[in-house]
């Protein structure tokens, strides 16, 4: 059907969408979305063969205007582009050294050279998981012989989406096409946590060793391992009380610290983490000494431990110490005045817990080395670091702390995390159930004694 001609002598309102027939025999609209950043306004025109065609143009046109998802004016940014904008200029400096470590590597390894050649506004989520399926075949990177985790592929994913995300707040994109995408699924590994009769024996073995205190710290507080590792003496107060009866000679006479029944309690303040960062070429242009990795560049930078803020705004928190991490404390600390005395000039004061024999930090690598050695030496069974956070989650969950408290003690932020590390033991489960077995057979038993007896004033027949 024809459009109707306006009447003679009248004009559109300002702003209104327009549709007419063009001379070169295309129907044309022009819908106006908003203002330039010069101030004027911002007309966009689409162009169709068929009448009706452009009026549905027109009408998706108008609608996306009034939701708000008009897309910034000009050519749209490929996703290289935007990638590199992003992680350069964006995260670089809004979000951790570690988290924009991951993101870079996913950008520059394999989300440019996968779909850094479409543009941002016609990505499409099949391009994403195209991507993610090249990524897991031996194909992707014949250098390496077998194919990529499930894990980077997930990596990747979350990356672009976190980009994209800012590409949608920003107006440059309507939706964001990884939010459809399906990631590969990542199996996650089954967390078994120590028991309490394996972790006694760990602690048994870290009181033999060197640095033995830190194990005990980490089964003890579940402290992440870089938090543990930045811990310093001035973090760390400890009060002794009389362990003795009132008014005995010792309590009288002597300080509590010097009494030998002597109770510690005490705080410790989680302030900083250790982090372990990779190096990065330093040479002009970039990888142009052709090592690999970087820590090889002749002129590499970056690297190496770093002192970080904690892994989020909960991770710094008060946490009490027991009184046998107390004394393990105290015993550790003699131990390293011995290693101070012993090493001299080479010793380096930083005031760290744990330290190597010349005073530095403790290297991550070697900390690990020191928590298997100490579970082969406990003769346990084989286990992460990582594990004994959750053992101590897990006691927290077994003593039937709060989540609420359970949360500022771990350093949680989010309520949803307690699930990852709660698992709830087997002596927990039996007494639960013996529990529910006393709760119903005994209600049962006492409403038995009741019908017995004329329950609900009903007289029992002589």
């Amino acid at each position: 059907m024809p459009r109707t001609p306006r009447p003679e002598g009248t004009r559109r309102p300002n702003g209104a969408s327009s549709i007419y027939f063009g001379s070169d025999g295309k129907w044309h609209g022009w819908v106006t979305v908003g203002v330039k950043d010069d101030g004027k306004p911002d007309r966009r025109h689409v162009k169709r063969s068929d009448e009706g065609e452009v009026i549905e143009a027109v009408r998706e046109l108008e609608k996306l205007r009034d939701n708000g998802k008009v897309r910034k004016p000009g050519r749209a940014w490929t996703v290289e582009k935007w990638l590199r904008h992003w992680v350069e200029n964006i995260a670089a400096h809004s979000v951790r050294h570690n988290t924009f470590d991951g993101y870079r590597r996913s950008v520059y390894n394999h989300l440019i050279p996968g779909v850094g050649a479409h543009r941002i506004d016609k990505l499409q989520p099949e391009h994403l998981e195209a991507l993610y399926k090249r990524m897991q075949t031996k194909t992707y990177r014949p250098e390496r012989d077998k194919p990529l985790k499930p894990a980077t592929a997930h990596l990747a994913h979350r990356t672009i989406r976190t980009a994209l995300n800012e590409a949608v707040k920003r107006k440059h994109i309507v939706e964001n096409p990884a939010k459809l995408a399906k990631p590969p699924r990542v199996e996650e590994e089954e967390i078994v946590p120590f028991t309490q009769a394996e972790a006694l024996r760990v602690v048994e073995a870290a009181g033999k060793v060197r640095n033995g205190a830190r194990f005990v710290v980490a089964l003890a507080l579940g402290l992440r391992r870089g938090e543990a590792l930045a811990l310093k003496w001035s973090d760390i107060t400890i009060r002794w009380r009389h362990g003795c009866g009132e008014g005995s000679e010792c309590a009288t006479e002597n300080r509590a610290v010097a009494c030998p029944n002597r109770r510690g309690s005490g705080v410790v303040h989680i302030r900083r983490a250790l982090q372990q960062r990779p190096w990065e070429h330093g040479c002009e242009p970039a990888d142009s000494c052709r090592e690999r990795p970087g820590w090889r560049c002749p002129q590499r930078h970056g690297g190496g431990m770093h002192v970080a803020e904690t892994k989020s705004r909960s991770g710094v928190r008060k946490v009490g110490l027991p009184h046998q991490l107390c004394e393990a404390l105290v015993r550790h600390r003699e131990q390293q005045a011995a290693d101070k005395k012993e090493a001299g000039t080479l010793w380096e004061e930083g005031g760290w817990i744990f330290t190597t024999f010349v005073g530095r930090p403790v290297h991550p690598s070697e900390d690990h080395r020191a928590w298997k050695r100490l579970l082969r030496t406990a003769e346990v069974r084989d286990a992460r670091l990582h594990d004994a956070r959750h053992t101590a989650a897990t006691m927290l969950l077994a003593l039937r702390v709060p989540l609420a408290a359970a949360m500022d003690l771990m350093g949680w932020s989010n309520p949803s995390v307690a699930k990852r590390y709660m698992h709830v033991p087997d002596e927990v489960v039996e007494a639960i159930a013996a529990d529910v077995g006393d709760h119903m057979w005994t209600e049962s038993k006492s409403r038995d004694d009741e019908d017995d007896d004329g329950a609900a004033g009903v007289p029992v027949p002589a």
